[in-house]
């Protein structure tokens, strides 16, 4: 489908990752749901710049729940004191400075229906050749990119989801179990991936969560994926534009040293343990809020840590597959040893079955 030479999709926020992926032989998915349609722009001219015809892919979250045209400051002016209160608390108690600089409000729960159509009209008229979403793919977006000959893939995280995505005619669906980064559901990689190929047909599964070695990769294979989506695994490569800071976190990181919380987002999403996520978590805080109001809440504490430089604050989503993320190395030789060692795995079978 793709004309690539290895099946793995690196999903990245970082774009030179993506490029390196694909050079690498793989494909590459650069995640822009947050970003304003100028910067979603600059970031298409860019890749084209430097992949030619290569294809590559983009990622939004289009939630179906999204407000129709309603700004982040409305709701913020709609968040409960006691939801207030805590936040304040959370930052005296850990010393947490003032953001630097105005707050990207957009960045953190912004989105609403009409930014996500505009995002979608943009990545339609560049014809962008994978259009990946979660939380749903509308039925205008899957007939429009037909129409132009471009690929949706659906992120999915229950089987009854990609049950309804493959009735709506998605090219792929992106089978995301519970280690996964960012946001994810509740079921595990090992269960999910096998019950949505079940019932994918002719349709390519994606494996995602957790998946950070070749022996992930061979395992994906061997449960009827087409190919792994790994996230995980660039965050401290060479060409991540990730902090420093929580590049050295990640390299020593465990996955006991993750959490799947909504107190960020309002969803739930796995990321790096860091005082945010523990006070939530505690047994005085007060119900978690929906999205976009906990994603507000939390605006002022994420862009702090990061102004700041704040290690002790900062936090990253990061799925349980970061115990395996231990040296910094360019995004191709990262690439390149997953692709040799699921091959070891299959001649060690190989030769086990021929033996036996």
């Amino acid at each position: 489908m793709l004309g690539v030479e290895h099946p793995v999709v690196a999903f990245t926020h970082c774009r030179e990752v993506a490029v390196a992926a694909i050079r690498a032989g793989g494909f590459a998915v650069l995640g822009e749901a947050m970003k304003t349609l100028d910067e979603l722009e600059d970031d298409l001219r860019w890749m084209r710049d430097n992949l030619g015809d290569r294809p590559f892919g983009i990622d939004l979250v289009l939630p179906n729940s999204a407000p129709s045209t309603r700004s982040p400051e409305e709701f913020i002016a709609e968040i409960p004191s006691a939801h207030s209160d805590f936040a304040k608390h959370i930052k005296e108690k850990y010393d947490v400075p003032a953001p630097k600089g105005a707050v990207a409000l957009h960045q953190w729960g912004g989105l609403t229906q009409e930014m996500g159509r505009a995002q979608i009209d943009l990545l339609l008229d560049e014809h962008v050749p994978v259009i990946a979403t979660g939380l749903g793919s509308p039925d205008f977006l899957i007939d429009a990119a037909h129409e132009r000959g471009l690929m949706v893939w659906g992120l999915i995280g229950q089987p009854r989801q990609a049950a309804l995505q493959l009735e709506r005619g998605v090219d792929a669906v992106v089978a995301q179990g519970y280690d996964a980064a960012g946001h994810t559901g509740a079921m595990g990689t090992f269960s999910i991936v096998p019950a949505v190929v079940d019932i994918a047909g002719d349709t390519p599964v994606i494996a995602a969560g957790g998946v950070t070695t070749g022996r992930h990769l061979a395992a994906a294979l061997c449960l009827g994926a087409s190919g792994v989506w790994p996230g995980t695994l660039w965050l401290a490569s060479q060409e991540s534009d990730v902090d420093p800071l929580v590049k050295e976190r990640i390299l020593t990181a465990t996955g006991d040293d993750t959490t799947r919380t909504a107190c960020i987002s309002g969803k739930t999403m796995r990321v790096l343990r860091c005082p945010w996520t523990e006070e939530w978590d505690g047994p005085d805080a007060p119900p978690l809020l929906e999205t976009p109001y906990q994603m507000l809440l939390s605006a002022d504490y994420l862009q702090a840590a990061n102004d700041h430089r704040r290690a002790d604050l900062m936090t990253e989503a990061a799925g349980q597959g970061v115990g395996f993320v231990r040296e910094a190395r360019g995004t191709g030789e990262i690439l390149q040893e997953m692709i040799e060692e699921a091959r070891s795995v299959f001649v060690s079978l190989t030769g086990a079955a021929d033996r036996a």
